[in-house]
């Protein structure tokens, strides 16, 4: 196999990330040729919508995918947090590359922490994982969804629209963005509890094993480890990827403590708990905490936030 077409979102973040992956990649086989293929999904075209109401799941992945499955395109590399828990037939999570930093970051012009906003400040954010979390630290904020690539997110804050906005602290990181806005500061994982693979590049192939063999070292254990767990656990609720769920694992030496959090968009009630597993148990450690939050009754409440965020 002498090239390997990378389909990738045209955004300035996505071709970063498909970059880096074409630096591995020609780094690591020295007559491979790595061309990528950039495209636009539904979720970078309709931007005056919230994504739970036009569909939620795979809105940044579709078009990729069904690249791949006409053979014009080899793989996709994706940020985890946005790839469904399921694939087409024909296609497969074949990596997960080492994670960024996997928090969330408060952004403003204005104000130098979360807590100096004043009530009814203006936030932006696409997020009902987010605006969960924000709501229920301060009902008195206004949240307002928040649509866009990172450099219109950040126009948009610099203008005056929001007194903050939150953004993945991997992507300030992965666009050196610290100098661009006056206080960036990271939440703390037990504050904002993250979504599922977010600080983490997934590759979507397709199944061929002159394919694999190619993209197989890009593989991080740690980083397969943790987001095994947060996926299941996500596809034990059926929650997709705009569900209000936030769940993160982190593997430390032999052990794995595992975050959670579900519950309605305005924050007015919500499910929440924490567990550490041993690192042998990971493959069944996601589906058994969803199973606790299940039994608490996760699915009728998730059930009722979906209602509600079809409002919003």
């Amino acid at each position: 196999m002498k090239t390997i077409k990378i389909a990738t979102r045209k955004s300035v973040l996505a071709m970063w990330q498909s970059e880096h992956i074409k630096d591995l990649l020609t780094k690591k086989h020295e007559n491979l040729n790595v061309e990528l293929i950039g495209m636009k999904t539904k979720g970078d075209v309709i931007l005056d919508t919230p994504l739970a109401k036009i569909g939620g799941k795979g809105l940044f992945t579709k078009e990729l995918e069904e690249s791949m499955l006409k053979n014009e395109s080899d793989i996709a590399v994706h940020s985890l947090k946005d790839v469904p828990v399921e694939f087409p037939d024909g296609l497969a999570l074949v990596a997960v590359c080492s994670r960024e930093d996997v928090r969330d970051s408060f952004l403003s012009e204005k104000y130098a922490t979360f807590s100096d906003l004043p009530s009814g400040a203006r936030v932006g954010t696409t997020s009902l994982r987010r605006r969960m979390q924000l709501l229920i630290k301060r009902p008195d904020l206004e949240i307002i969804s928040l649509r866009g690539n990172v450099q219109t997110r950040l126009r948009k804050l610099k203008e005056g629209e929001f007194d903050a906005i939150i953004l993945a602290k991997a992507g300030v990181n992965r666009l050196n963005l610290e100098n661009e806005v006056k206080f960036i500061v990271p939440f703390e994982l037990d504050e904002m509890i993250p979504a599922m693979g977010q600080g983490a590049l997934g590759i979507e192939a397709v199944k061929r094993a002159e394919i694999l063999e190619k993209v197989e070292f890009l593989n991080d254990e740690k980083s397969v480890v943790e987001t095994t767990i947060e996926r299941d656990f996500v596809a034990t609720l059926n929650g997709g990827c705009q569900a209000p769920i936030g769940v993160n694992a982190r593997l430390e030496n032999d052990s794995i403590t595992i975050m959670a959090i579900i519950g309605m968009p305005d924050g007015s009630e919500y499910l929440k708990d924490k567990k550490v597993v041993k690192k042998a148990e990971f493959k069944s450690a996601g589906r058994d905490f969803a199973n606790e939050f299940i039994a608490r009754g996760a699915k009728e409440l998730l059930a009722r936030a979906e209602a509600m965020a079809a409002k919003i």
